[in-house]
C-alpha cells in the first residue's frame, strides 16, 4: 500500500481502541446527530463479527428488540463511537458467529467465558 495512505490512516486510529472479541455482550456509546443537538445512544448486544484491519476495521453487534432481530456495524476507530463497554465475555468457537440471525430466544445465548 501507499506510504501517504498508510500515514493518514495510521494518525485516524484511536490509540485507547477498545478490546473485545467475537461473542461478547457489549454496550455501544455512539454519537447520535439529530438536528443541531448531539447525544449518546447506547446500543447493547452480541458481537457478531470483526473484520478488516487498521482503520477501517469494523464490528457488527446483534440485539433483538421487540422480538425483532437488529444488526448495527460501526467502525472500530470511528469518532462516532464515544466507547464499547464489555458487559460480559463469550465464549465460541468461530470467528463469524451468522448462525444467531436464525436463532430465537435462549438458543441465540452465548455462553459466558469463566476465567
Amino acid at each position: 500500500m501507499n506510504e501517504i495512505i498508510k500515514k493518514i490512516e495510521a494518525e485516524q486510529l484511536k490509540e485507547n481502541a477498545p478490546v473485545f472479541n467475537v461473542g461478547d455482550t457489549v454496550r455501544v456509546h455512539a454519537k447520535i446527530k439529530e438536528g443541531n443537538r448531539e447525544r449518546i445512544q447506547v446500543f447493547e448486544g452480541t458481537v457478531l463479527k470483526k473484520q478488516g484491519g487498521g482503520a477501517r476495521e469494523t464490528f457488527t453487534v446483534r440485539k433483538t428488540s421487540n422480538g425483532i432481530g437488529v444488526e448495527k456495524t460501526w467502525p472500530l476507530h470511528s469518532p462516532h463511537v464515544e466507547k464499547v463497554e464489555v458487559v460480559r465475555r463469550g465464549k465460541v468457537r468461530r470467528a463469524k458467529l451468522n448462525y444467531l440471525r436464525k436463532r430465537v430466544g435462549k438458543a441465540a445465548k452465548v455462553k459466558e467465558l469463566v476465567k
